[in-house]
């Protein structure tokens, strides 16, 4: 009985062993087929198609970006040299005021308060445009002296005012969005 079970065990072992080697026989006809299937002109072809396809985006991106470059340059350029059109076109109407002003002026029924009231309006039509430019006026009478706003002409002893304080202003400051443009001229207490 033994023998019968060795016999058994002999007979399917060589069942094994007889798969396997058509298995590998299996696999090697395959990969010799893959490799009869594989043209390597065809991959090359293949390949070469996308680095062209490849080299063609990178050279229309290129393109774009030296076309934003170029846009943005002449954009630039523009608004340095036409980016102060908007403060002109509201001066004009000032510069009209004070030609009519002095054309009034010569006129022999021209008087003194007419005269007055329009350079007083004029003047009032030139800092609203200053004002809608954001452009703040630096008035500081009667305020502490501040280096970083005012500009001190001189110093003088004086016992109406309060040491440091601005007693009178020769000259107004002006701020553009609270930086400033020109300090206002003080004289100040000593």
């Amino acid at each position: 009985m033994q023998n019968a079970e060795n016999m058994t065990d002999t007979s399917r072992d060589l069942d094994d062993t007889d798969l396997n080697q058509q298995t590998e026989q299996s696999d090697a006809a395959s990969s010799t087929e893959q490799v009869e299937d594989f043209d390597p002109m065809a991959e090359l072809a293949a390949v070469q198609q996308q680095a062209a396809q490849h080299w063609d985006s990178l050279l229309r991106l290129q393109a774009e970006m030296e076309n934003l470059r170029r846009r943005s340059r002449i954009d630039v350029e523009n608004a340095h040299k036409y980016g102060v059109e908007k403060l002109l076109h509201a001066l004009v109407p000032v510069a009209d005021s004070l030609e009519f002003g002095l054309e009034a002026a010569t006129k022999p029924e021209a008087s003194l308060d007419s005269i007055r009231e329009g350079v007083e309006m004029t003047f009032k039509q030139f800092l609203d445009v200053l004002a809608d430019f954001n452009v703040e006026r630096i008035n500081p009478a009667g305020e502490k002296f501040d280096p970083q706003k005012h500009e001190a002409m001189t110093m003088i002893p004086s016992p109406d005012h309060e040491s440091n304080s601005v007693v009178e202003v020769f000259q107004k400051g002006y701020a553009l969005n609270e930086r400033l443009i020109r300090p206002a001229r003080v004289i100040v207490a000593q």
